[in-house]
């Protein structure tokens, strides 16, 4: 399974699973295949989607993805799977 680690501009280091759940989001946002749209698009931004739907669905109180969420963390990296589908 995919793991984000996610560094807020404060300093907080928090890491998080990609779960079914989340990847359902990805999709149903972005109208397209999880996998694919990474294969096909390579776009940083859907990292950072991603990072700020972990943190929502964590319960921590997270401005509207945009510019404003975008300045409160300084780095995302993420960490390979564990699983022949991931």
């Amino acid at each position: 399974m995919l793991k984000l680690k996610i560094t807020e501009a404060s300093g907080d280091i928090s890491e998080f699973e990609i779960t079914p759940a989340i990847e359902y989001a990805f999709e149903q946002n972005f109208k397209s295949g999880f996998h694919k749209r990474f294969r096909d698009e390579e776009r940083q931004s859907d990292i950072y989607w991603l990072a700020w739907e972990c943190i929502r669905r964590s319960g921590k109180t997270v401005k509207p993805f945009g510019e404003q969420f975008l300045e409160s963390i300084s780095k995302v990296e993420v960490f390979g799977a564990d699983s022949p589908n991931g």
